[in-house]
């Protein structure tokens, strides 16, 4: 309150007008459902129906008012039938209307060995009906009683996560469709669900690829030939969706806007993109870190072939890699540069850019290997020299000797 006007003090008996309108509110909240002009309007309609109904159709022999009555009184058992209903839980109603159901087809069976019985018609009648009333009434309310512990929302809850799991969308960006692998994973059937390509993602690639340096324009045709190849294969819905509806900004705040917008998920090789989204809560499919993931486990103490392709940080170390780009360093290597060799796994080691094994040379192999190697060289070594030692003997052999004594 201003200067000009101070506050005029309340008594404890005056009530504020917001706390006055929320006690208003909240009694009108709290009036049971059913008591509104609208249901009593529909129940006036209800007898009136009934009365008309009866003094029409004259039921009983009835007429005039009598069958007006008759009319009047079937509303209000109706309307006292609606007070029990009313209160009566949703899985117990489904039971009951359930049991009542299996009720009656019980008594139809009965009613039919009755019907071919040798008893007076006045007693088939009565034995009919009453078997006809008592298990519709035992079927509705052991229906009603066992229904009560079905939890429908349950079901409903499953039967709608069912149908989100088997239509649940996955936004394309564009450095996944540079990148290629996607057309795999899609081909190899390991993606279900639509795959959408906004117009935004599509109008980028196409910038790309219209691009005057030579690497980004071959980036960009291989990512548009990638997402040609997604949409020829058999069993993957790809869509187009339109700019309507986006905000404004940046590729990646356009793609979490949408992605958040129809609850979708978002497929990208983006490190900055991965992280926005997650901290917003959309769930982001890497597909680096699905190769990450796909790699072969080694465990120390195996043995594995290997290509030294350069040496190592250490001076006895030789660095190889696997075909999936895991770099292997191998101890006591260094002299064996672009040889293949066999190695042994000593431990394996997790870093922020990927997977890199150690090992050292196997040195039983590498033994028996350069000593084969001794052995063939030195079979070759004798053999050459038995064919540059054999002619000479054959021609000392050959040469004549004199015994004559020499003659002064």
């Amino acid at each position: 309150m201003s200067r000009a006007f101070p506050e005029r003090p309340t008594s404890p008996l005056e009530v504020p007008p917001s706390e006055a309108s929320d006690q208003c509110t909240g009694r009108r909240a709290s009036r049971p459902p059913g008591l509104g002009w609208d249901s009593w309007i529909i129940r006036v309609i209800l007898i009136v129906a009934a009365a008309a109904t009866c003094y029409t159709l004259e039921p009983f022999h009835l007429r005039g008012f009598p069958a007006a009555g008759m009319g009047l009184l079937m509303a209000v058992a109706i309307l006292l039938a609606e007070l029990p209903l009313r209160r009566a839980a949703l899985s117990g109603l489904v039971g009951g209307a359930f049991g009542a159901v299996v009720g009656l087809f019980a008594a139809l069976l009965v009613t039919f060995v009755i019907s071919h019985t040798s008893e007076p018609e006045p007693t088939k009648s009565f034995l009919e009906y009453t078997s006809l009333f008592a298990f519709a009434y035992l079927g509705f309310v052991v229906g009603s009683e066992k229904g009560g512990g079905v939890h429908l929302e349950k079901i409903g809850g499953l039967v709608a996560h069912a149908a989100a799991t088997q239509e649940c969308p996955k936004l394309l960006d564009t450095s996944v469709l540079i990148d290629g692998r996607i057309a795999e994973i899609g081909e190899a059937q390991f993606l279900d669900g639509p795959l959408l390509v906004p117009q935004f993602v599509l109008h980028e690639l196409q910038q790309v690829a219209d691009s005057g340096d030579t690497l980004k324009r071959q980036r960009g045709r291989r990512g548009l030939d990638v997402l040609d190849r997604i949409r020829k294969i058999p069993g993957l819905t790809v869509r187009i969706l339109s700019n309507d509806g986006v905000a404004s900004g940046e590729v990646d705040h356009k793609l979490v806007h949408l992605a958040r917008n129809i609850g979708a998920k978002i497929i990208t090789n983006d490190f900055n993109l991965n992280k926005v989204a997650t901290v917003q809560g959309i769930v982001v499919l890497n597909v680096n870190q699905l190769a990450q993931a796909l790699k072969p486990a080694v465990l120390p103490g195996e043995t594995m072939r290997v290509f030294i392709l350069r040496e190592g940080k250490e001076a006895t170390q030789g660095i190889a890699y696997l075909d999936d780009g895991t770099m292997v360093v191998v101890d006591g290597a260094r002299r064996c540069i672009n040889k293949n060799v066999e190695m042994t796994v000593t431990s394996v080691h997790q870093t922020a850019a990927g997977k890199m094994i150690f090992g050292r040379l196997d040195e039983r192999i590498e033994t028996s290997g350069h000593n084969a190697r001794s052995a063939a060289a030195g079979a070759t070594r004798t053999d050459s020299s038995r064919r540059i030692t054999d002619p000479s003997t054959l021609n000392r052999s050959a040469r004549p000797t004199s015994t004559e004594p020499d003659v002064d």
